[in-house]
């Protein structure tokens, strides 16, 4: 995949910046210097700049979906390790997303393989969840085994690769017991990790409000919080308790949308009620980019259709998920951090947007991305508003050979 280079410094104009991290909500320009954020402020200039006009746009920090399904290269068919998968670049920067975050796709056993042939060779910053099943998600069968939750061999890979692992991941476990859930927080115990549990199958020998009432640490991710099988709305249309409980113990609650995760039934009072929803996540993968969930904005979009704020959208998606995988860093502009940047037109109009069942609601407002930009470089323009108008290229432009070898045909004498 080729990317655009910017010049070593460019000024973004007049977009409307959304930081929340930084409290900033108003019209800003941007200065982006050598891949980071140099300045922001009004009216800026800066002479020596690349200027691009972002009138009438949204620039926020560049989005942190922290569940995808990104291990494409196992070659293993019908699997989320496997050809489930999603190759990073192919889906990251026209979406608006400059970091993803692989939720336990690969374990122990084969996250090296994952790191070698994605993430090492891909343009989007890439972090994973280490499953605690030895084998990550070739398939649900070696997901129950508890000979493949291997604690001391998941610890040795983390502790070996922390510059990429920021979590323990468990999921699709089946058996009525904790023995799962147990294992990852036993290795998040010793590498000082959180973990996020896809509780998958719901068993009565093993509630749900038992799983975030008392099993989940402080930091520690319930992932499709949302989903239909979730207790999340009793009989007289309140959501339980027990959320609010968890959360105010530091428990997370990741939205983790999905083929099959997602439903508005369960969303729509729950967030009337202020359901603690602590990330926005697509959970990525072959068949929901291709069903219902779509993509990062069509995701965010949904939540701005049942009630949430833009700001409060693009926290859950920026700073905050950042800031709970360890890595404050991201997610935000402040000066003098990596420039990663989003471009959004916020469309007005009429639209139709679906949970994971074919349930819809109306919505008058939807997310695009026209532009993203990674470490000050631009990686997708969808209006091509970085470029200029080809006239003013010069005759040459668009000729890597040495011009002293370019040939007209009335140059050429043939007999």
């Amino acid at each position: 995949m080729k990317s655009k280079p910017t010049e070593n410094s460019v000024l973004l104009k007049g977009g409307h910046v959304i930081d929340p991290l930084n409290g900033i909500d108003a019209i800003q320009d941007i200065v982006i210097q050598d891949g980071k954020i140099a300045a922001i402020g009004d009216n800026l200039e800066k002479s020596e700049c690349k200027t691009i006009d972002l009138s009438g746009l949204i620039v926020t920090p560049g989005l942190v979906d922290i569940h995808t399904h990104l291990f494409a290269s196992a070659n293993i068919p019908e699997a989320w390790a496997g050809d489930y998968s999603v190759y990073p670049d192919c889906f990251s920067f026209r979406t608006g997303v400059t970091t993803m975050v692989d939720a336990g796709s690969s374990g122990w056993k084969n996250f090296l393989q994952f790191r070698s042939t994605v993430i090492e060779r891909v343009k989007t910053r890439v972090f994973a969840f280490l499953n605690i099943a030895s084998y990550g998600m070739i398939t649900d069968a070696l997901e129950q085994d508890p000979e493949f939750f291997d604690v001391k061999n998941t610890v040795r890979m983390v502790e070996k690769n922390r510059d990429l692992i920021v979590g323990i991941k468990t999921a699709h476990y089946q058996k009525p017991d904790w023995y799962s859930v147990d294992k990852a927080i036993e290795a998040g115990n010793e590498t000082n990790l959180p973990i996020m549990v896809d509780f998958g199958y719901f068993r009565k020998e093993r509630p749900y409000w038992e799983l975030v009432g008392k099993k989940l640490r402080k930091g520690d991710f319930s992932t499709h919080c949302l989903r239909g099988p979730v207790p999340v709305i009793n009989k007289q249309g309140k959501v339980y308790d027990f959320f609010f409980e968890a959360h105010d113990r530091g428990v997370l609650f990741d939205l983790g949308h999905g083929a099959g995760s997602f439903l508005f039934r369960n969303a729509v009072p729950a967030l009337q009620q202020n359901f603690p929803l602590d990330t926005i996540s697509t959970d990525l993968h072959v068949l929901s980019m291709n069903l219902h969930m779509i993509d990062m904005p069509t995701t965010l979009s949904k939540m701005l259709a049942l009630g949430m704020s833009l700001p409060d959208v693009i926290r859950r998606s920026t700073c905050d998920p950042a800031r709970y995988i360890g890595h404050p860093e991201l997610g935000h502009l402040t000066p003098g951090t990596v420039a990663d940047l989003s471009v959004w037109k916020l469309m007005e109009g009429n639209f139709w947007l679906s949970d994971s069942f074919d349930g819809r609601i109306a919505a008058k407002q939807r997310l695009f991305c026209e532009m993203t930009i990674k470490d000050g470089i631009i990686m997708w323009d969808w209006n091509s508003r970085s470029s200029v108008d080809y006239h003013e290229l010069g005759d040459h432009y668009g000729i890597r050979e040495n011009l002293e070898f370019l040939i007209f045909p009335e140059d050429c004498h043939t007999k």
